[in-house]
């Protein structure tokens, strides 16, 4: 009966850990940064980043930065999905696109808020494909919006995007009007460089 004591509560450790650590993260980083739409904070309470982290980065899955997940890969600071999640403001019924891995945190988080979620690499946001889609959200900062990705949003879609320029990644978020997406600057912060979306580099003399 010892043993058996002794074992259960090395197994429900890790679990209060955790717990600990997205309570932790919802009340530095996220509220006091203007995070506080209550269905982002509970979608954040509850689903654990450290299940989507390599094993030797479990214990640093909820610091305030980038964590790379290898092959140039990272996961984007709790902050940065916060705000791209309020930003994007998802809706029950809608159709949604995410630029990045079907089975990661982010879209986790945003699959049990919206009617139908699909994803794709980076890659394949630069070739055409099904369109329509009410919201596309990018998993990372862009130095520019493909036309194939941009025709993919719906009349009156919206998009929300990380963007780089001269260094400088910024939250950004647009809405397709007549046929054209305009991406608006919103705030600095640390979003991970999708190197698939870059300008296209231009010869000098």
């Amino acid at each position: 009966m010892r043993e058996l004591s002794k074992m259960t509560m090395t197994e429900e450790r890790p679990l209060a850990s955790s717990e600990a650590a997205r309570r932790a993260m919802i009340d530095s980083q996220l509220r006091p940064s203007g995070v506080n739409q209550p269905w982002v904070l509970a979608a954040m309470s509850t689903v654990p980043r450290e299940d989507f982290v390599p094993e030797a980065m479990r214990g640093a899955a909820y610091i305030d930065r980038a964590i790379p997940l290898g092959e140039g890969r990272w996961l984007a600071a709790p902050l940065v999905h916060g705000r791209m999640l309020e930003e994007a403001a998802p809706r029950a019924g809608e159709r949604v696109l995410l630029v990045g891995d079907g089975d990661g945190y982010l879209a986790a988080l945003l699959r049990p808020a919206v009617g139908a979620l699909d994803s794709i690499a980076p890659v394949a946001a630069l070739e055409a494909g099904d369109g329509g889609y009410d919201l596309v959200i990018v998993d990372g900062a862009i130095e520019v919006l493909p036309d194939a990705l941009a025709d993919r949003i719906a009349a009156s879609g919206r998009i929300v995007t990380g963007i780089v320029s001269r260094g400088i990644t910024r939250l950004a978020a647009g809405r397709k009007a007549a046929g054209a997406v305009s991406l608006l600057p919103l705030a600095e912060m640390g979003i991970p460089v999708l190197p698939e979306m870059a300008a296209p580099q231009r010869w000098s003399f």
